[in-house]
């Protein structure tokens, strides 16, 4: 039998020691080094006999791999992964110190606290857990924490399916981030396990022209035609198109609530989910934003060149297709190139893998009920993909109504429920020996 007390009583002082290391990342290989992150997560494994490797990627940049052995040499192997990089934090926005790992108010607060050193924590404790007690997993887990997924994965996850793909073989499927967590349904709690992502397309739009004197008459101007261009991509209204997953949890959300769904009732629905509403909504139709622009340098001189740069999100089976109209939006006299891209995923829901979630989660929540979900944003699992390992989210959190989740990544105050913690890894340790 499984003894999570030891689990359950270090996987706090995991997570806020990995808070402590400063792992920003904004991009470009510019980042504080994962290395110290990986280096301590490696000394905590050894501590259990379990020998990791470290692949640096570029200095600093490390990535670790290890794998515990199963019992059934015929199942394949089960990649179990995190990342331990974060994005930047401005600690005068914050109410505490981003990089302090602060306990109050029974939460862990700093930056990585649910994005996403809280599962790397819990994936620690359980793996230490199991290990100290002598017990032996169905089958092989490799356990992989990757650096550089805040930025696309460059420098992690996609460098090592590329570079050192041996350290998956024999993987078939792969859990990590932003799954498993769950949310108050007019007073029932529903837990959304990741079954899709949408696809990512990071664009640079370059409008070439003439450059000359801001006083003279210019049609040639790449300002106003890349200003045109996004504006017309920014108000793009597009169709709304609903992936299976996003369907199967609207249709569980009619189910608990009696709310018939139907195509008018879909923001009826969506307003169910509370705050949770802003990971799902986005997963109903393809999305094109303009984030940001770079032109010029003085009032009165028109340059030759101006780029924007745009985030588009699309559905599964929809990336040819939209960046296609993305090219006839932006018109003539505009050069895009993508600066990262990935398509989207979707994953099956009844499998083996999904029921071991299941009868995990409501083994500790027996009255819970368990629905799939599409993601709006997107996690390493699309660089598993490249070796045709099949991804979900499952990063197990028992979450209370007054905290918006979806708010915590990537935002001020970024907190996570100790009790949340603990019950993650109670979740996760028993999935990890059964699965």
């Amino acid at each position: 039998m499984f003894d999570f007390s030891a689990a359950e009583d270090e996987v706090t002082e995991l997570c806020r020691q990995l808070i402590r290391i400063d792992t920003q990342n904004w991009g470009g290989n510019k980042a504080n080094p994962e290395l110290p992150a990986a280096e301590l997560i490696a000394s905590w494994l050894a501590e259990v006999d379990l020998k990791s490797e470290i692949v640096e990627s570029s200095p600093g940049r490390a990535n670790l791999v290890a794998r515990v052995k199963g019992s059934d040499p015929e199942a394949p192997a089960l990649v179990v992964h995190g990342h331990t990089d974060v994005v930047p934090a401005a600690a005068e926005d914050w109410s505490v110190d981003p990089f302090g790992g602060v306990v109050k108010d029974g939460l862990l607060w700093g930056r990585g606290a649910v994005d996403m050193k809280d599962m790397d924590a819990m994936i620690v404790a359980s793996v230490r857990a199991m290990l100290r007690q002598g017990l032996t997993p169905r089958r092989d887990l490799v356990i992989a924490f990757f650096a550089d997924e805040e930025a696309g994965g460059n420098y992690g996850a996609r460098h090592m399916v590329r570079n050192r793909p041996e350290l998956f073989s024999g993987a078939t499927e792969a859990i990590s981030e932003v799954g498993g967590y769950s949310v108050d349904v007019r007073g029932q709690r529903v837990y959304l396990i990741q079954t899709a992502e949408k696809g990512l397309a990071w664009l640079n739009l370059v409008a070439h022209g003439t450059a000359g004197h801001g006083s003279q008459r210019n049609d040639d101007n790449p300002v106003t035609r890349l200003a045109a261009a996004i504006t017309r991509i920014g108000n793009h209204p597009w169709p709304q198109e609903i992936p299976l997953a996003t369907r199967k949890l609207l249709e569980g959300v009619s189910e608990l609530t009696g709310i018939e769904f139907t195509a008018e009732t879909i923001p009826q629905l969506l307003a169910e989910l509370g705050s949770v509403e802003k990971f799902v909504a986005p997963t109903l139709q393809n999305t094109s934003n303009p984030s940001f622009l770079e032109a010029g340098y003085k009032h009165n001189v028109i340059p030759g060149s101006a780029t924007a740069y745009v985030d588009c999100r699309t559905l599964p089976g929809q990336h040819e297709d939209v960046m296609l109209k993305i090219k006839e939006l932006a018109g003539e006299g505009i050069d895009i190139t993508a600066e990262d891209e990935g398509e989207a995923l979707e994953s099956p829901f009844d499998t083996p893998l999904v029921a071991q979630m299941q009868k995990s989660l409501l083994a500790d929540d027996p009255s819970a009920n368990v629905l799939p979900y599409t993601l709006s944003g997107g996690t390493d699992n699309k660089s598993m993909a490249e070796l045709g390992i099949t991804g979900y989210g499952f990063a197990p959190l028992q979450l209370t109504g007054d905290l918006d989740f979806p708010a915590m990544f990537h935002g001020v105050d970024e907190r996570v429920p100790i009790s949340a913690l603990k019950f993650g890894t109670r979740v996760l340790g028993d999935f990890l020996m059964k699965a």
